[in-house]
């Protein structure tokens, strides 16, 4: 069994992993380049988890092996890219976290399971929250050998955000400049921003309370 994923907060998925399901062996890649059929077909995986994975998988390596991928929406709604961020500027609170065999088409494969989701604090603190879900459900999937059905309902398709969607020089509410600074304040991903002609300045941390909001900010030359 593997489990890919780059992310620093499912270090501690993988270690849960191999203590929950002591009866595989369980290897972690965590580099792009490892994840390729090369290298897959000499191992020969039961599963293949990918938690969270920002990258195409090829044909090659979905038609051969059983990879599974999560998706922080409740799919067919939300297909997609940045899920989280398009859900909280959206004004949702909550989600399902769905878990669906990789075909062809994003994010189209049958379902094996969904929990529910929280969508309080921080991009990472939700990302954290997330991983210990995950590992319940890959547990799950395969302690009941779950076998995914197809979605049902009409799809709702979510578009990837572009790091110019995080200024916030145009948001005039308060509740939203929030939401725009947590839900971008995790590694890997554009801070929440505003620009002058010669600064810009990146806002985190932030905590809404009191009818204003106090956040960090990292300044510096354009």
């Amino acid at each position: 069994m593997i489990l890919v994923s780059e992310k620093q907060w499912h270090l501690s998925l993988y270690d849960n992993l191999k203590k929950s399901l002591s009866q595989f062996d369980i290897l972690l890649i965590n580099k792009k380049d490892d994840f390729c059929f090369e290298k897959l077909i000499k191992i020969n995986p039961y599963k293949i988890f990918l938690p969270h994975w920002s990258y195409i998988i090829s044909e090659e390596i979905y038609s051969k092996f059983e990879c599974v991928v999560f998706h922080m929406t409740d799919l067919p709604f939300g297909r997609g890219g940045s899920p989280l961020q398009n859900l909280i500027a959206n004004g949702f609170q909550t989600t399902m976290l769905s878990a669906l065999m990789v075909q062809k088409g994003i994010d189209s494969g049958p379902i094996y399971l969904k929990k529910k989701l929280k969508l309080n604090g921080s991009a990472k603190q939700i990302f954290n929250r997330s991983a210990k879900i995950v590992e319940k459900m890959i547990v799950e999937i395969i302690e009941k050998d779950i076998i995914p059905k197809p979605q049902l309902g009409e799809a709702v398709i979510f578009k990837r955000r572009t790091p110019e969607e995080s200024n916030i020089c145009q948001l005039d509410d308060l509740d939203k400049i929030y939401d725009y600074i947590r839900m971008l304040d995790c590694e890997g991903y554009p801070n929440a921003f505003i620009e002058t002609e010669k600064m810009r300045y990146e806002f985190y941390d932030a905590k809404l309370r009191n009818n204003k909001i106090d956040a960090k900010v990292r300044i510096f030359r354009k």
